[in-house]
């Protein structure tokens, strides 16, 4: 290997979350800086990848992370998903939509299926649409809540980009700590 030149590492992160939560619309906003109102269910599975640089304040040289990103289709359509795209998956974001409670409950029950499936493995809370908070069903107790049982949360809007940054980053170094 070359001087300088450090193989990248290749992460699996899947998106996971009921319908309209905003799966799709985070990994665009991630991936390439865009938003879109127009709303487009997925199908089974979309995958992208970004790569991102991790600085370590030990060490004079970062370190490159390929996420492979794949956008699940909404748990609407989970049951039917086969549970093997998330065989080798090193970390998930488990996404819900903020003003919308019944997809907070989902995600309790997604992340016990999770879990079943692949083992406690790293994970972040998505709290997404913050960019509506006046319209949020979620109180900050209950975020606090979610704090207080061990989940990392982050509350993000894909369309303003409000923690986006944070979200995937905070999942990566999760992944990373976890090697």
């Amino acid at each position: 290997m070359t001087k300088g030149i450090s193989a990248v590492i290749q992460k699996k992160v899947c998106m996971v979350g009921s319908s309209a939560v905003g799966k799709t619309s985070l990994v665009s906003r991630f991936v390439e800086s865009i938003f879109s109102d127009k709303y487009l269910t997925t199908v089974g599975v979309k995958i992208d990848k970004k790569i991102v640089r991790l600085q370590y304040p030990d060490r004079e040289e970062g370190e490159e992370v390929m996420l492979m990103l794949w956008d699940l289709a909404g748990e609407d359509e989970f049951l039917q998903l086969r549970m093997s795209y998330l065989r080798g998956t090193a970390g998930y974001l488990l996404v819900a939509d903020g003003t919308r409670r019944v997809t907070i409950e989902k995600a309790f029950d997604l992340k016990k299926r999770v879990e079943g499936e692949l083992g406690r493995i790293p994970f972040v809370l998505a709290l997404n649409k913050h960019d509506l908070e006046d319209e949020w069903d979620v109180s900050e107790t209950e975020v606090e809540g979610f704090s207080q049982i061990g989940w990392p949360v982050v509350k993000t809007s894909a369309k303003t980009g409000e923690g986006v940054e944070e979200l995937f980053s905070n999942l990566v170094g999760r992944m990373m700590r976890d090697e």
